[in-house]
């Protein structure tokens, strides 16, 4: 049985499953991996670095399938968005900020637009710029999301009723084929997947990353923004990011005024713990759901498995 829904139709994928566009991990290899498994691959080009831009786009573009590009609104300009239409993807998605400016010339290069919110506010923005998908993403998400976000089982919904006809993919706490069906029984049209992704043979993950994600545990997760005050990160504040457990966390916990108090003493003193190995290299962002991550597969045969795991919930739940 094909799970079709407004989604794969409009894409013509033959999975309602889509990856993450996870800033620098989600490179060209993941996305056409993604994509050739039938899915919507999309390559996180985060900011829009175009060095880096230049070396992953041929490589997603060239997988001859439905593909997209993610960026972060807040972070990006109009010379990045360029820069990726023209490689022709069938989807530009934006999170994380205002993307009114950008719409109408990715819609104008043909390519669709797909919209991440993370509350009511942001979705009914989407609607109004005529969004032609809508990620709704709970908190239980793994990287950057709401500070003051809601879980996904209780908001997708929303979500979908406020858009409805738009088609809705589900995000946050989605690492099987039963989180899969969750999704489509929720109302979306499909699921977007970012830290099932990311613990794959193509991401570009350092191997210490991957393991740490096989080996993680959802109760070791939590939301924070230590660690873009101690990195100097811009994320606006309104955003926190879900990592693995970190030795700053237990240091700072409670105490981040303190620390963004001193901007550049935070930095150095980050930076000088990172050289002495005190401290890994890299956060290690992470959802809820990373118990369910127990392997490194190639991300064409997740998406397979995925989707015959999503069926096969569906079928069990309808009584066959």
């Amino acid at each position: 049985m094909t799970l079709s829904t407004a989604f794969t139709k409009l894409f013509g994928v033959r999975h309602p499953i889509a990856s993450a566009p996870m800033g620098g991990s989600a490179g060209g290899a993941l996305a056409a991996a993604v994509s050739r498994g039938g899915g919507l691959g999309l390559l996180g080009a985060g900011g829009g670095d175009p060095d880096w831009l230049a070396r992953e786009l041929p490589v997603v573009a060239g997988a001859g399938r439905p593909w997209g590009v993610g960026f972060q609104t807040w972070a990006v300009n109009g010379d990045a968005v360029e820069q990726a239409l023209e490689y022709a993807p069938s989807a530009v998605m934006f999170s994380f900020g205002d993307p009114s400016p950008f719409v109408e010339r990715v819609r104008e290069a043909g390519a669709a637009v797909i919209i991440q919110v993370t509350d009511l506010e942001e979705a009914g923005q989407a609607v109004d710029l005529g969004a032609d998908v809508i990620v709704a993403q709970g908190t239980e998400s793994g990287g950057h999301g709401a500070r003051d976000g809601r879980s996904t089982l209780p908001f997708v919904p929303v979500v979908v009723d406020l858009a409805e006809p738009v088609p809705v993919l589900a995000a946050g706490g989605i690492a099987d084929g039963r989180g899969v069906a969750a999704a489509l029984a929720l109302g979306a049209a499909g699921a977007l997947i970012g830290t099932r992704f990311q613990a794959t043979a193509e991401a570009l993950v350092d191997p210490s990353i991957a393991t740490a994600l096989v080996q993680g545990r959802g109760q070791d997760t939590e939301r924070n923004r230590i660690l873009d005050i101690a990195r100097s990160s811009r994320w606006p504040s309104k955003y926190t990011a879900r990592t693995l457990g970190h030795p700053y966390l237990e240091q700072w916990r409670g105490r981040e005024a303190e620390l963004a108090a001193d901007p550049a003493k935070a930095r150095l003193a980050y930076q000088a713990d990172v050289a002495r190995g005190d401290v890994p290299p890299l956060p290690v962002w992470a959802s809820e759901a990373v118990d369910l991550v127990t392997d490194l597969p190639r991300a064409a045969d997740l998406v397979a498995d995925l989707a015959a795991g999503a069926r096969s919930a569906l079928d069990r739940a309808g009584g066959r």
